[in-house]
């Protein structure tokens, strides 16, 4: 089994990628990071993202098709859990979570973890 994680070089991604190396330590398994930035990130990025995470992982680059939640939907296909970050919102924005994040949450075969950056 395995943990996925939806990864943006945002800071809600960046939060996202450090609690699912957390999960995937306490569950002993494998962290699958699937690459979920509208342009792929760069490599330098990536690998500055991922240094130093104590758990094995591996990263799955953006499909051709560009659709952030159905990656991570299809990655999720016999995975323990999904780590996606949230960005924070106003009062109003609270009443609706992000498209991608709404179709993760509901549609994918595992549990869905949320998680939210450090506030400023």
């Amino acid at each position: 089994m395995t943990v996925v994680v939806g990864f943006a070089g945002t800071d809600e991604g960046r939060a996202a990628l450090a609690r699912a190396a957390q999960e995937a330590a306490l569950r002993g398994t494998s962290l699958l990071v699937v690459d979920t930035a509208r342009e792929p990130t760069p490599e330098p990025e990536m690998a500055a993202a991922l240094e130093g995470l104590a758990v094995e992982h591996r990263v799955l680059p953006p499909g051709p098709v560009r659709d952030a939640a159905e990656e991570v939907i299809a990655a999720a296909e016999g995975a323990d859990l999904v780590v996606i970050g949230l960005r924070r919102r106003s009062s109003v924005g609270k009443l609706i979570l992000g498209a991608n994040a709404t179709r993760i949450l509901l549609e994918a075969p595992c549990p869905v973890m949320t998680v939210k950056p450090a506030a400023p």
